[in-house]
């Protein structure tokens, strides 16, 4: 048993005991085991229900900022009735139903976080495209999620692949116009289960076509209470700070669950504010909205955070709000930290963590204190997050031994959408989800990884499957074999490269192939380093390239 004498001299016991009285049984943060999808798993006790409660609720926290913008200011207040008018509009006018889906296709905006609350209020489901899809990827996203409505900002609308046959609204123009139109409107009053979808939220496939990952109300709103609890647990350790004075920058785009899930979503709960960055990620754009909204907390990817520590006039900008610095959405090493710290003083409050698109938030977090200690350490488990490590057979191995990731809570995906075949595989007995990636616990239960998911390579923060790529390379009249692989980037982590055999007798140049794979594909999975030769990929007995043997 913990002694009061024991918390005194012992940090680790001082904030066992704190984290205690807030988890513990008749904590506000309290969990109890609950049926979800047919397995046992344990929730949060004072839970919400649904995102429509929490989006009435936000209402209360009145003329505080919501989302503040380089020229634009939205309270909680106006926030509300504006999605009120347009969730009935888009109801009367459009037909959008419980269960139907709205897809968006667009860069961060305020109305795109409008349009996702209007749609989760009426019980439909919103699909967040991803902004840099090309116009065959936008083709297949809505094939696969036969949205009601799509909704797209300028330059998306300009790029859209021919027959589109769905309705199709503009952020800049219909979003405002309907959400003004009906200003007298309530808030829709819809009942949905816990476990209905609210969100698809597509990655980057393993074998070929994006998937879209499915998120409950329960997901989203279980990493509400994720966040609320590190509020609660800051105060616990003496941060004098209200959540509601607080200010995250949302910088990231808003078609990933760093940025949707993990930010925009919780800050109803906490009435505090978003200092939303729109446009490319241009840093003095950025580094002037932190000193003009005073930032408190930004999660940054290693890219962002390499690009600030070798600007250089950072000095003229007035960064002293920053209290809360985390890294996450790609790896980053010990010594890349060490260097943050060294040139950043709010770096001191490192964090770093591990998730996934399929698990909605961090999987693991490292605080200041693990990194100290380990730092190469991902940290430990969420509240609520099981995690264990398995071999090829499925059993867990014990600590220090490395294997398969698996991790199950309240957080994890329902599956993919319209997929059962990669449902079923990536969720398997008693809702366990196996992500592919390969890592180890210590003795003190934090994790370390390995290696991410078999090939896959990580660009500024974009997952890439090599596959992907390859598929569309091989058809190339002039492409016998491919392969895509990641090689390091001093900036990006990694870049996309590619290994190509032409086919007797073709000539094709890197810049051909460049160009045929911009047309089919988003951007940043186009490769810049290019190798070609005469001899056949090497294979093994059942026809699989030897990637191992292969170098860009």
């Amino acid at each position: 048993m913990t002694t009061t004498e024991d918390q005194a001299t012992d940090p680790r016991a001082a904030a066992a005991a704190l984290i205690g009285g807030l988890v513990g049984p008749g904590g506000p943060f309290a969990m109890e085991p609950a049926d979800v999808l047919g397995a046992t798993i344990p929730v949060f006790t004072n839970r919400r229900r649904s995102l429509g409660a929490l989006l009435a609720e936000s209402a209360e926290h009145g003329d505080r900022t919501y989302i503040a913008t380089a020229d634009r200011r939205i309270s909680y207040a106006e926030h509300a009735a504006m999605v009120a008018s347009l969730a009935e509009r888009l109801r009367t006018e459009y037909g959008v139903k419980p269960g139907d889906r709205v897809a968006i296709n667009a860069a961060n905006s305020p109305e795109w976080i409008l349009t996702f609350w209007a749609t989760v209020s009426l019980g439909a489901i919103c699909v967040a495209f991803n902004a840099w899809w090309s116009p065959s990827e936008v083709a297949y996203g809505l094939e696969h999620s036969d949205p009601t409505l799509l909704v797209v900002d300028a330059r998306r609308a300009a790029a859209l692949p021919e027959g589109v046959a769905v309705p199709v609204l503009t952020l800049e123009g219909d979003i405002p116009r309907l959400a003004a139109a009906a200003p007298g409107a309530s808030l829709p009053d819809v009942e949905v289960a816990e476990d209905d979808p609210a969100v698809i939220i597509y990655t980057s496939g393993t074998s070929g076509r994006p998937k879209g990952a499915v998120h409950s109300h329960r997901n989203l709103l279980a990493a509400v209470e994720y966040h609320r609890m590190n509020d609660a647990l800051a105060t616990a350790f003496g941060d004098p700070t209200d959540p509601r004075d607080k200010t995250y920058l949302l910088v990231m785009p808003l078609f990933h669950i760093a940025s949707l899930h993990n930010l925009a979503v919780p800050r109803l709960a906490t009435g505090s504010k978003i200092a939303l960055h729109e446009g490319g990620f241009d840093l003095d754009r950025v580094l002037a909205l932190i000193e003009r909204e005073r930032v408190t907390h930004w999660g940054a990817v290693p890219t962002m955070a390499r690009r600030l520590m070798e600007h250089p006039d950072l000095d003229k900008y007035d960064l002293s709000s920053l209290v809360a610095f985390a890294l996450a959405s790609a790896p980053s090493t010990p010594e890349f930290h060490a260097k943050l710290r060294a040139r950043l003083p709010f770096a001191a409050s490192l964090a770093n963590s591990y998730g996934l698109t399929e698990s909605c938030t961090a999987v693991a977090v490292a605080t200041p204190m693990d990194l100290a200690e380990k730092p190469d350490t991902l940290g430990r488990p969420i509240i609520g997050v099981q995690v264990e490590i398995r071999d090829a057979s499925g059993a867990p191995v014990p600590a220090g031994v490395e294997g398969e990731i698996c991790v199950r809570g309240p957080y994890t995906m329902i599956g993919y959408w319209n997929d059962p075949d990669a449902t079923a595989s990536a969720i398997r007995e008693d809702r366990w989800l196996h992500t592919g990636d390969i890592g180890m616990l210590d003795e003190q239960g934090r994790l370390s990884l390995s290696t991410r998911r078999s090939d896959l390579i990580i660009r500024g923060g974009e997952n890439v499957y090599p596959a992907e790529i390859e598929g569309v390379l091989i058809e190339h009249p002039a492409v016998a074999e491919a392969m895509v692989l990641g090689v390091p980037d001093e900036d990006l982590g990694q870049s996309v490269a590619a290994v190509v055999v032409p086919r007797p007798g073709a000539s094709v140049s890197e810049a051909d192939l460049a160009a045929y794979v911009a047309e089919r594909l988003a951007y940043f999975k186009v490769p810049t380093h290019w190798r070609f030769q005469a001899e056949p990929l090497p294979r093994n007995a059942t026809g699989k390239v030897k990637r191992a043997e292969v170098s860009a």
